[in-house]
């Protein structure tokens, strides 16, 4: 087992792999900025060191700081939680030829998957079905894109190759608008992600997110524990999350899950991943992968009863998976809304003093936060303060406690988005369940 470890992240997820370390009797080295040093994990790790101010290019994105940061306390590893530099394949191979470990996926791997056009390609050589698309990055070639758009068929969407969470995409009704849409897309994938290369999709309707969680080892074993329904977004960022994803048949999954399983198994998947579908009118269709552990982890554990974060420590240590895929049973349903310091209707963020703060509990509620009574939220980084889940034996039960939660946490001195998740709940169209991508935004007037 690794003897100590570097936590390279910030807020719930590093507490939460710092939890981990302590069941595996793995020391903690906490990195933090200067506007991080009451963050409950840097109180709580056996070691801390400053690696620059506030601003995350000049702490948390500042990969000779957080090398350096393990040379001088004898680490052996680095764990990059999600965000940040956790999907920087050039940062996981300066840890490796650093002469730690990467608690992750090799950075090759990184590398052919972090880029959308090569994770397609490589999905559609291994039988994963994809969205129709341009099979490529688009070209300088005015009269090739038209060609491309109408073989595909309007509407279609511009994405950017090398990022995500919205920016660099553009939707194309008409002939009329697609060379501004590609030109602007461009513009801003250069200007968010240093790279302007951007690819060309058949833009579904009322599609659902649907991802499926895959893990494996370093010996040519990948299991898949399931999918989750991430279809509840504004601006293409994820609120609420649950798994299993309602409507889902067990033959569906059994088929999608020997598909990635396949896929991953062929490009030598290392550590926690998660390919992600747009999924409309019964047909499953890859988007991207995301090469390390995601926010919604914590609702796949529930249904599987796995501690995905020991399971990427302990494949980081060189142990194998301790199970197979037959082993994998999913029972009962969990749902995970992420309550944000933000003004809930103009979602401005809303930075400041906890005052109070009482989270909620009681049977089947979990609660994965770093915030306490007389924590200062910074106004430096993403605004999730909380991840509050509810476990029930089938979905209505999940439904019910998560109400209860939501009625009884307090937070004072700042504004959250939680009057939004107990409007969302109250919802009919959600309980019911199988919503697609846009509702939300429609519900609130956004499109």
């Amino acid at each position: 087992m690794l003897d100590k470890i570097v936590i390279a992240n910030r807020g719930e997820i590093a507490l939460r792999i710092l939890r981990a370390c302590r069941e595996l009797g793995i020391k903690t080295v906490a990195v933090h900025s200067t506007a991080d040093q009451s963050l409950k994990h840097v109180l709580l790790a056996d070691e801390t060191v400053c690696i620059g101010p506030p601003q995350s290019k000049d702490s948390y994105l500042n990969m000779p700081a957080i090398i350096s940061a393990a040379e001088v306390t004898d680490s052996v590893g680095i764990h990059p939680g999600y965000g940040f530099l956790s999907e920087n394949a050039d940062f996981a191979e300066r840890v490796e030829q650093s002469g730690f470990v990467f608690i992750g996926p090799r950075s090759e791997t990184i590398r052919l998957m972090g880029d959308k056009v090569s994770a397609i390609r490589t999905m559609k050589e291994h039988g994963v079905p994809c969205v129709p698309g341009s099979d490529g990055p688009l070209v300088d070639d005015t009269d090739e894109s038209f060609r491309l758009a109408r073989d595909i068929g309007y509407p279609v969407i511009i994405k950017a190759s090398g990022g995500g969470g919205g920016r660099g995409m553009r939707v194309v009704h008409t002939e009329a608008t697609l060379l501004n849409a590609i030109n602007v897309a461009k513009a801003e994938a250069q200007a968010a992600f240093g790279n302007d290369m951007v690819y060309m999709e058949k833009y579904l309707e009322k599609p659902r997110h649907i991802e499926f969680q895959v893990i494996g080892d370093s010996y040519g074993n990948v299991v898949s524990l399931g999918e989750r329904d991430c279809s509840l977004q504004r601006r293409r960022q994820k609120i609420i999350e649950e798994a299993p994803a309602p409507g889902i048949t067990e033959k569906q999954r059994r088929e999608m899950t020997e598909r990635v399983c396949a896929a991953c198994t062929a490009v030598g998947y290392r550590s926690a991943g998660t390919l992600e579908f747009l999924y409309e009118d019964g047909q499953f269709f890859f988007i991207e992968m995301n090469t390390r552990v995601q926010v919604e982890h914590p609702v796949t554990e529930l249904v599987t009863g796995l501690d995905i974060v020991k399971l990427q420590l302990q494949i980081a240590s060189g142990e194998p998976l301790p199970f197979k895929q037959d082993d994998v049973k999913i029972r009962g349903h969990a749902i995970e809304c992420r309550i944000n310091a933000e003004d809930p209707k103009t979602f401005a963020p809303s930075p400041g003093p906890v005052k109070l703060w009482h989270p909620p509990g009681g049977p089947g509620v979990r609660v994965d936060s770093h915030i306490y009574s007389g924590y200062t939220v910074p106004p430096f980084y993403d605004s999730l303060i909380a991840k509050i889940l509810s476990y029930g034996e089938n979905r209505e039960t999940a439904l019910v406690r998560m109400r209860n939660a939501l009625s009884e946490m307090v937070i004072e001195g700042i504004k959250t988005n939680t009057p939004l998740h107990q409007e969302i709940f109250n919802h009919a169209a959600f309980r019911q369940g199988g919503l697609d991508i846009h509702y939300l935004e429609r519900r609130l007037g956004l499109k």
